[in-house]
């Protein structure tokens, strides 16, 4: 894979960074909707393949984006087609961190450190080619408003963007409304976007109802069935009964 193109993770990524803050809008889901992305980027280069709701690796060659490939030889370790909404919901740490970092070394942010309160230190991040995340946001607006079925990459961006909650960042207020409503159309543009997208969110809504579930029932267990969360803060998803569960790249 050449690295003249950004890939879906890099892009999804500067669409999350809030200028005014230097922070990521929606980090937790976003972290989510990152490992999702990397599995839509991997479809693209032609590495897997959707089979029906898991995900199977037709081409283990790398890629030549380390982290891609750290997420390929871990599908092509699992040996066997992986639900999506396994995958995604098994640990991220590092993840987005690990793109702030690309990204930066890449010279599309610089990092901004400081304090909070006077003692804690912080590290914000800026947006260097703005260009760049103006051609990424023009691609989703033309999109939208034109109503012209978009290019795959673009599809897929749109469905993780709607999935990670993106939309009130991108297209705040009421009259953001009709554009998000657009934005979450787009899904049925990408086959293999909507597949990761719909998986995002059956993570974010299963670990709402555990957390409902253990604060209705005192901090008692989740239901049988229901995503727990790890340790890392992002919810795993329940395993089957002689199933690996795949861990996600650090």
């Amino acid at each position: 894979m050449g690295r003249s193109r950004r890939t879906i993770p890099e892009e999804l990524l500067l669409l999350a960074l809030d200028p005014a803050t230097g922070t990521t809008a929606q980090p937790q889901s976003l972290d989510l909707g990152l490992a999702g992305a990397q599995l839509v980027e991997l479809a693209l280069a032609g590495r897997i393949a959707p089979d029906g709701d898991r995900i199977a690796v037709v081409l283990p060659r790398p890629t030549g984006d380390p982290t891609l490939d750290s997420a390929l030889e871990l599908l092509r370790r699992r040996g066997s087609p992986v639900r999506a909404v396994h995958w995604i919901g098994g640990p991220r740490l590092g993840l987005r961190q690990t793109y702030l970092t690309h990204l930066e070394r890449c010279g599309m942010v610089h990092a901004v450190n400081g304090q909070m309160c006077g003692v804690l230190p912080t590290t914000r991040y800026q947006a260097t080619e703005t260009a760049i995340s103006r051609e990424i946001r023009a691609r989703l607006d033309a999109a939208i408003r034109t109503g012209v079925p978009p290019d795959p990459r673009t599809a897929a961006l749109a469905a993780l963007a709607h999935a990670v909650g993106l939309g009130k960042h991108l297209y705040p207020g009421n009259e953001g409304r009709s554009c998000r409503s657009r934005l979450r159309d787009l899904i049925r543009h990408d086959p293999m976007g909507g597949l990761v997208a719909h998986a995002v969110m059956d993570v974010q809504s299963g670990a709402a109802g555990s957390r409902r579930a253990a604060a209705a029932g005192g901090g008692g267990a989740a239901p049988r069935g229901a995503p727990v969360a790890s340790a890392g803060g992002v919810p795993a998803q329940p395993r089957r009964a002689g199933m690996v569960r795949v861990v996600g790249v650090r």
